[in-house]
C-alpha cells in the first residue's frame, strides 16, 4: 500500500464548510489492527467524539478559546478554535465494539481490531451420476 497525500478534493467524506480547522489524521494498519492517530493539541478529551460506522471513522469535537484577549488586539492569529469534523474510510473492516482510544500529550490514538476473516476452506464437489 502506498501513501497518498491528503487532499480535500480527493476525500469524498470531507466537508470544508462550517469548519474552523481540521486536525491532522494518520491512518495505518498492521496484521491485526487499524490505528488512527489525530493531533489534538489544546483540545480536552471531553470535547471529542469518535464513532465508526460501516468502516468509516469519524472524529468530531470542539477546540475552545483559552484566551480572553479581544480578537482585534491580535497581531497574528493562526490557532483556530471552534468545531471540527473529520471522516475517513478505513482500509479494512474493523470490530468497532472492541476499539480502544488513548489520549496523551495532545495525541489521540485509536486502535481498531480488524474483523476476523475465516481462512479459505476447500469444498469438495459431489457429482451426480
Amino acid at each position: 500500500m502506498s501513501l497518498i497525500p491528503w487532499s480535500p478534493f480527493l476525500d469524498t467524506f470531507e466537508s470544508l464548510e462550517n469548519t474552523n480547522f481540521l486536525p491532522a489524521i494518520d491512518v495505518y494498519e498492521d496484521h491485526d489492527q487499524v490505528v488512527v492517530e489525530a493531533s489534538l493539541a489544546g483540545i480536552s478529551p471531553e470535547d471529542v467524539n469518535i464513532s465508526v460506522k460501516d468502516d468509516v471513522f469519524t472524529l468530531e469535537g470542539t477546540r475552545r478559546e483559552t484566551s480572553e484577549i479581544d480578537e482585534k488586539n491580535y497581531y497574528r492569529k493562526e490557532v483556530r478554535t471552534g468545531s471540527f469534523h473529520r471522516s475517513v474510510i478505513l482500509p479494512d473492516s474493523v470490530q468497532a465494539d472492541k476499539a480502544e482510544a488513548h489520549f496523551e500529550n495532545g495525541l489521540l490514538k485509536v486502535r481498531l481490531p480488524k474483523e476476523t476473516q475465516e481462512k479459505s476452506k476447500n469444498i469438495e464437489i459431489k457429482i451426480k451420476k
